[in-house]
């Protein structure tokens, strides 16, 4: 959604604008363009191994001297930018998705496709992986993670089936999650798309509290960081994130809301890149006091 996302923000040059999740750098490198060399551009992700796939983008496109990346997430703003001696922005992004390369990688365990170790873990240097999860976490809490985080109907039976083959075997790969999945769930369930989407979408979301980091960005964070009648804009993938952004919103007097409805992908853009059907933009403009 490029059209949509640089529509919103209203950008020109000389704007300060932070980029809260700059995955492949491909909002990055649009953004750049237009604030030009005045401007100031500041690049959050969490996960090292895009940072360095964003750096190396930003590098070799032009010399963006005024372009900053962080090693964090968007949640920890505040903290980062009073370390750096910013004074806040002009214009945030937030694009909630996941990016294809990160989707691609064996060794992340993401998606079902790429197949290999049930990692999920953005940083790779902290927490537990997925597969640490599924070993350790009891049924309840098993079945309250599929419920809350990927509002799976067939948690029940899904959890039943984790807990009865880790008996015997560590689920340790995508394929053994994926295959769990498949066999606890009815035949013909989930028809049109992967039955084991939702199971890792929750699992995704639990190994890296990542609901918790979008309701503290959009309730504490977003408000002491963005300037007066600077824009936010946000992408989401999927309507938990989706509830936090819209009520975080609504009805609030500090915020003007740009979007009535939230922008969805044109039907064109769906036929090019099929994982952009679940996303949702919302933007606002923070009103001066």
């Amino acid at each position: 959604m490029f059209r949509e996302v640089l529509h919103y923000l209203q950008l020109s040059e000389g704007l300060s604008v932070m980029d809260g999740t700059v995955g492949a750098a491909g909002h990055t490198q649009k953004i750049l363009e237009q604030i030009g060399s005045s401007g100031q551009l500041f690049g959050f992700d969490r996960d090292p191994m895009m940072l360095d796939h964003a750096r190396q983008k930003i590098t070799n496109s032009s010399d963006h001297t005024n372009a900053q990346l962080f090693h964090s997430s968007y949640a920890d703003a505040t903290e980062v930018f009073a370390k750096a001696g910013i004074n806040g922005v002009d214009r945030v992004l937030m694009d909630l998705g996941l990016s294809s390369d990160q989707l691609a990688d064996r060794d992340r365990g993401f998606g079902f496709d790429a197949g290999g170790p049930l990692d999920m873990r953005f940083d790779t240097s902290r927490g537990h992986s997925a597969a640490e999860l599924l070993r350790t976490a009891d049924q309840r809490q098993l079945e309250s993670i599929l419920t809350e985080y990927g509002e799976e109907k067939f948690a029940r039976q899904i959890v039943a089936e984790i807990c009865q083959r880790r008996s015997r075997n560590p689920i340790q790969t995508t394929e053994d999650l994926e295959s769990c999945v498949r066999a606890a769930i009815p035949r013909g369930a989930g028809k049109g798309k992967n039955p084991a989407t939702r199971v890792f979408q929750a699992l995704r979301i639990a190994v890296n509290d990542e609901l918790e980091h979008v309701q503290r960005m959009m309730t504490s964070v977003l408000p002491a960081i963005l300037k007066p009648n600077g824009i936010a804009v946000i992408l989401t993938f999927h309507s938990l994130e989706d509830r936090i952004v819209k009520s975080a919103f609504k009805g609030q007097k500090e915020w003007q809301v740009l979007t009535k409805t939230p922008i969805e992908s044109t039907p064109a853009e769906i036929r090019l890149n099929p994982r952009s059907r679940s996303a949702k933009l919302r933007a606002a403009l923070r009103r001066s006091p």
